[in-house]
């Protein structure tokens, strides 16, 4: 929740205050310790980094380095650096009307300090908050030296000012960031001259426009995303330019299996319930993609592919609940199936596996449907099921079958409870929530080759 700034609108009244300022380095350090030392979570919705990634940060940071995050795509290097703007303060005092932002007791344009002069204490000061503090730029080959750092404004010059004149600038990206973190994402895509521009504000932090050099104290944090070398081919970050960024951290993929499912719930709307253990399955599924030989693993497995997938799932239960009059939307296994074919096109497999993908992917679900199953049913007995299913009674589901057709069509079981022990090991209570378990079940069975399995048109038969 945003609080009020402070009401103070002058100079002098800011300083009567107490006010003190800080250099941008120091007010992310102070708040960062700050925030260790209460034992507060600095980086809120991080997952999987909490022993690898995050503590190099932290000491980047403290140290008060440039930061440049390395790793393949979907590895959360951009909202990891979002994060980053939650370690300012929430409100910081500008020059009103300033072009660059800068504090009541620093201005370092020629505009500001002739203000400062003529104003005095008088010199009107607003607040801005610590979201608009932190830029982002996402790197493009049509990326100019003007957008980033700044270039002469012609119609400055036209008003009669002299080109010289430092006041006949327009500041760029970085200027404008003055007292603020600019991120910039997949910084090689940049034009090796556009990085080149960039050497000046990183090291001497000062800007150089057209043949004459503008000495400004820039107080900016520059933070960037790349992929490894290896694997782009769209550019690189030149020598000169990655080696004045403080810290090279290299990101990953969850490596815990509950990190995974926590970044899946956490990333995706979905618009209907999705089990956990359907969660569970897609992200083993997402991690066997990212070990198998037939993927292509210097593109990577995007965790976006996961948070797709699971939007599409509960897009398929709310599907089937509109079409066939349900009152709740549940997800079930047939929904995960269904994904997966929609899925394809994230993923880039190895040259040699021309016209297997579909099989690659059929067996990698099933080999996470089992793993799954294991982990979740161990010490109950389907004997009586596997019974019951003898050849001529079977077992109906489908994307279109709803939940109270499938389980009406489930086979007695004399004396037997075992629809209600595979129900109470998910907490399963609604119709929707039994119909998922029980399905899941069955595919178990199915996988473990204790029952039959035959899928044509839509619909999937066990017996």
């Amino acid at each position: 929740m945003v609080s009020e700034p402070p009401a103070i609108s002058t100079v002098g009244e800011l300083r009567a205050s107490g006010q003190v300022q800080k250099h941008l380095r120091t007010e992310l350090r102070d708040n960062l310790l700050a925030m260790i030392a209460a034992g507060e979570d600095p980086w809120p919705g991080m997952h999987g980094f909490s022993r690898t990634v995050l503590p190099q940060l932290e000491r980047a940071l403290i140290a008060g380095h440039d930061v440049v995050l390395l790793g393949e795509r979907g590895q959360g290097k951009t909202r990891l650096l979002r994060t980053l703007a939650g370690l300012l303060d929430e409100w910081t005092p500008v020059i009103a009307g300033a072009e660059l932002g800068e504090h009541p007791y620093d201005p370092i344009t020629p505009a500001s300090r002739r203000r400062a002069m003529e104003e005095g204490d008088a010199l009107p000061v607003t607040w801005r908050h610590r979201s608009e503090r932190y830029v982002e730029k996402l790197a493009t080959p049509d990326t100019s030296v003007a957008d980033l750092v700044g270039d002469v404004d012609p119609m400055k010059v036209a008003e009669g000012r002299q080109l010289g004149d430092p006041e006949t600038i327009h500041y760029g990206l970085l200027p404008r960031s003055h007292r603020g973190i600019v991120a910039i994402n997949e910084l090689p895509d940049l034009a090796e001259r556009i990085q080149v521009s960039m050497l000046n504000v990183m090291e001497e932090r000062d800007i150089q426009i057209r043949g004459y050099v503008l000495r400004l104290p820039l107080d900016v944090l520059v933070v960037a995303s790349a992929n490894p070398e290896d694997y782009t081919n769209r550019g690189r970050i030149i020598t000169p330019l990655k080696d004045r960024f403080g810290a090279e951290i290299r990101t990953h993929y969850p490596i815990e299996l509950d990190d995974e499912i926590a970044v899946i719930a956490q990333e995706a709307h979905l618009v209907a319930e999705v089990p956990e253990v359907i969660l569970e399955i897609l992200a083993r599924y997402t991690r066997a993609l990212r070990s198998s030989p037939a993927i292509n693993q210097r593109s990577g497995v995007s965790a976006r592919f996961a948070i797709a997938g699971a939007e599409t799932i509960a897009a398929s239960a709310l599907h089937r609940a509109t079409a066939r009059g349900e009152a709740e939307a549940v997800a079930r296994l047939v929904d995960l199936e269904a994904a997966v074919e929609v899925l394809v096109g994230k993923l880039e497999f190895e040259s040699g596996e021309e016209g297997r993908e579909d099989d690659i992917l059929v067996h990698l679900l099933r080999t996470a449907t089992a793993e799954t199953v294991r982990q979740r049913f161990r010490g109950i007995d389907f004997a009586p099921l596997v019974g019951a299913l003898d050849g001529r009674t079977t077992v109906a589901t489908g994307e279109q079958v709803s939940a109270r057709e499938f389980l009406s069509g489930l086979p007695s079981l004399d004396g037997a409870d075992l629809y209600d022990q595979v129900c109470e090991r998910f907490d399963a209570t609604s119709e929707g929530e039994r119909a998922s378990a029980i399905e899941l079940a069955l595919e178990g069975l199915y996988l473990a080759r204790r029952i039959s399995k035959e899928s044509d048109d839509g619909q999937t038969i066990y017996g």
